[in-house]
């Protein structure tokens, strides 16, 4: 299963995805957390080219396809071998991102990105994803002592990326399960795991139901 968790800066994405991969090792799955860009050698170089505050003069297209060169490494190295084992694999972003912050935050057109991740992906789509959501992240934000060069974007940015996931989870209701994130770091979760639980259910009861001829 194919788990990807999205949302803006300091919405609290890795810490969450971290907990729900004990929580699920514990209950005896295997599983694998990684992030991207990053969770390869490549991806990881790129990650680092990428979120450089000295690289302010990289085009758009560049910043797009950076990042869909980190995924298509980190899918065909990481991702679906794992998944081929049998592992849980929770991935720290995914298409979504690219949609929500090269697509409606900085203008790109979206059919393209879709066609370029569609090509990148190799038409792989996560099974579920959770939209950690929060209007509070760049209050976080500005606590931060180093940001990188996406989080150095000004707010009006950052709200037209929050307004693209909105609208994402939108258009895919049945993937995209909003979290609106708590106070408390273990409510945020219970609710995480709530919908897991149901999605790994489903897809147990899928597999254990006679195919129809």
């Amino acid at each position: 299963m194919f788990i990807t968790f999205e949302g803006c800066e300091k919405s609290g994405k890795s810490t969450q995805a971290r907990l729900l991969s004990r929580y699920l090792k514990a209950c005896g799955f295997k599983t694998l957390f990684i992030r991207e860009p990053g969770s390869t050698v490549l991806g990881e170089k790129i990650r680092r080219i990428l979120l450089d505050k000295r690289n302010d003069r990289m085009s758009l297209a560049t910043e797009m396809l950076l990042y869909m060169a980190a995924r298509a490494q980190l899918i065909e190295e990481v991702i679906r071998p794992a998944l081929a084992r049998g592992a849980v694999v929770l991935c720290d972003r995914f298409q979504d991102s690219t949609l929500a912050y090269q697509g409606y935050g900085c203008g790109l057109e979206i059919a393209v990105l879709e066609k370029v991740g569609r090509w990148a992906t190799a038409g792989l789509t996560p099974d579920l994803t959770l939209l950690l959501d929060s209007w509070q992240s760049r209050d976080k934000l500005r606590n931060t002592s180093l940001p990188d060069r996406i989080e150095s974007r000004p707010d009006a940015f950052h709200n037209r990326v929050k307004k693209g996931y909105r609208a994402l989870a939108r258009k895919y209701p049945a993937r995209i399960k909003t979290i609106r994130v708590q106070p408390s770091i273990l409510q945020t979760q219970a609710k995480i795991r709530e919908i897991v639980e149901s999605c790994l259910l489903k897809k147990s009861s899928d597999k254990k139901r006679p195919s129809r001829s």
